[in-house]
């Protein structure tokens, strides 16, 4: 299967010319039946590639969920989940509502927006013992306010809710620009074919297939809300890498207009438009991991190792609101997830005792040096 992919990948090099990084990381991870995330169902955890808060133990997921019930309306009540993985998220929130709030487990529906066949089946059969309670969809055209989905498009009221991610965004193909002082311009990392081996290589500007206007010193600036006249450029050595992704952009848009959509929520690995043009980050965001290893090369073994890049919040954030949501708030997972916690223990009959077992998993959660501070919250509302 992985010989098949890197030939496939190779293939359309052979055909086209150098491709965009977008479409290599594209065929990497989402590949039908060789893909990173499509031949193997447990690459999270202690025997997988990388830890999530997820795997981290169920509290995440109990926090969510109490976060979650304290927003929900009782005219019609719906959870989205997009990125669901393995389900394993699901089935905590589920799980939680189950226990500690029944009346409204019993009116709730647990949409899971999944394009793929072979993820969703991984997630039915961990969420089997929710039945109807959850619900397939395999993009945002497939939610409705009703009970069933509707045509692409359709925009009927109904159940009002929550369309949320985790760790989602970071995932999503994107592009990886590169600036050149000399003719103080931006090109586009594509990946080409060196003595076999996959290999980085600037694409002429309009070659990539990606549908955007053609690279210009403004072009990536404008993704972080700023222009030539900030002077920044003149301050950018030769070769600054910065990624793009109007992948994420366009799914958060389509998100917030969602029918119901009262809270749209991504928790992520990500920074602001000034952290991502720091210094230290030349090379840009986008890594690997292997083995719970960072690995050298984003090239190598397509297929066999995860790749992301930090989520653009400036970005994301004004994607929310030209689409008519307020922003509620931006910080830390640490912040976001202490400020919950704070509210269980005013009441803790309502979320359930405070154990050793969950103390140690929200120090994990919570800890800078662990995951606190890597990942950031975005919450922006309709209301």
């Amino acid at each position: 299967m992985l010989n098949e992919l890197r030939e496939r990948i190779a293939g359309e090099i052979r055909d086209r010319g150098a491709i965009a990084f977008a479409r290599f990381m594209e065929l990497a991870l989402y590949c039908p039946n060789c893909g990173y995330y499509e031949r193997e169902e447990d690459n999270i955890g202690r025997r997988g590639d990388y830890y999530t808060s997820v795997s981290v133990g169920s509290l995440f997921g109990e926090l969510l969920a109490f976060q979650f019930a304290e927003w929900l309306r009782p005219d019609g009540m719906r959870i989205v989940e997009a990125g669901a993985h393995g389900g394993d998220l699901a089935r905590d929130i589920l799980g939680w509502m189950r226990e500690y709030r029944p009346g409204l487990y019993a009116r709730l529906e647990y949409w899971i927006v999944e394009p793929s066949a072979a993820r969703e089946g991984w997630q039915r059969k961990k969420l089997a013992d929710y039945g109807s309670r959850v619900r397939w969809v395999k993009g945002l055209e497939g939610l409705t306010g009703g009970n069933s989905p509707q045509p692409p498009g359709s925009r009927a009221d109904g159940l009002r809710g929550i369309v949320f991610s985790n760790e989602f965004l970071d995932a999503l193909p994107l592009h990886r620009m590169g600036w050149d002082a000399k003719a103080r311009a931006w090109f586009e990392w594509g990946v080409t074919l060196h003595a076999g081996r996959f290999a980085w290589s600037r694409i002429p500007p309009g070659s990539s297939g990606h549908r955007r206007q053609e690279p210009s010193a403004a072009f990536p600036l404008a993704h972080f809300q700023l222009s030539p006249a900030d002077g920044l450029l003149a301050a950018l050595p030769d070769g600054f890498t910065v990624e793009l992704c109007p992948a994420a952009e366009q799914w958060w848009r389509e998100a917030a207009l969602v029918p119901g959509c009262d809270q749209l929520v991504a928790i992520d690995y990500g920074l602001t438009a000034e952290e991502f043009l720091a210094p230290e980050r030349k090379e840009g965001t986008v890594r690997s991991y292997y083995h719970h290893r960072l690995s050298g090369d984003v090239l190598a073994n397509p297929g066999e190792q995860d790749i992301t890049a930090h989520v653009n919040f400036t970005a994301i954030k004004a994607a929310g609101e030209s689409a008519g949501l307020k922003t509620e708030a931006f910080l830390t997972q640490a912040q976001l997830l202490t400020g919950i916690a704070a509210h269980t223990w005013e009441a803790e009959s309502a979320f359930g005792k405070w154990t050793a077992e969950r103390i140690r998993q929200f120090q994990t959660l919570t800890h800078p040096e662990h995951l606190g501070r890597a990942f950031r919250a975005l919450v922006q509302s309709r209301r």
